[in-house]
């Protein structure tokens, strides 16, 4: 099932990020929830999420992989605090303000293995192999850039902002990705990362 779902959203122009399924009550009955996490460069469209969505519900209906039991269709697009995992997370996730814990064994920053900062451009650092990030700390009293290797980030963690960023540490940033929202000014609908669009599918596999 999983490849049909990524075969589809990458014919959308979306990446998967991840495919759940759970129970979604109680019982031998209960439907199931299949939740689909997409994301892309660019902003959340609520037309093509919900296109994604009446084509997967074709999909998995023509797939009969839930037989005659009924299931709950939701596809998603990141919410806020999403963890980084791949270059394109960091990249996407500029202009953010991410919680960062380092990986043993490597230079600590400032003398610290855990810290918040704000997140720079992805740079491809050809004689390495690897990418670095630019981290943007010290918040808005004392903003200033560092370079981390992204191979010595163990984990990263996107932070709810309830406050726009500061204009010097933004600047340091480079920015906030293209047609993402400001920090602290997030839509509150359906095009907004953390949104879904529910599917309710009952007996129509054959």
């Amino acid at each position: 099932m999983s490849q049909l779902v990524a075969e589809l959203v990458a014919r959308r122009g979306f990446d998967l990020e991840g495919v759940a399924i759970v129970a979604a009550g109680n019982g031998e009955l209960a439907p199931v929830r299949v939740k689909v996490t997409v994301d892309s460069d660019g902003p959340a469209n609520l037309d093509a999420i919900a296109a994604i969505s009446r084509e997967m519900s074709e999909l998995l209906d023509a797939a009969g992989d839930f037989g005659d039991s009924a299931y709950l269709l939701e596809v998603t697009t990141p919410g806020v605090e999403r963890p980084l995992t791949t270059e394109r997370h960091w990249r996407r996730a500029q202009g953010r303000k991410v919680r960062v814990k380092l990986a043993d064994g490597v230079e600590r920053i400032e003398g610290k293995a855990r810290f918040d900062a704000r997140v720079g451009r992805l740079a491809d650092e050809t004689a390495t192999g690897g990418a670095t990030i630019a981290l943007v700390i010290g918040g808005k009293t004392k903003p200033h850039r560092v370079h981390v290797p992204v191979a010595d980030i163990a984990e990263a963690v996107v932070q709810v902002e309830f406050n726009a960023p500061g204009a010097a540490e933004l600047e340091l940033a480079g920015g906030i990705a293209p047609g993402r929202p400001v920090p602290g000014e997030e839509p509150a609908d359906l095009a907004a990362p953390g949104q879904h669009l529910d599917t309710p599918t009952e007996g129509v596999a054959e």
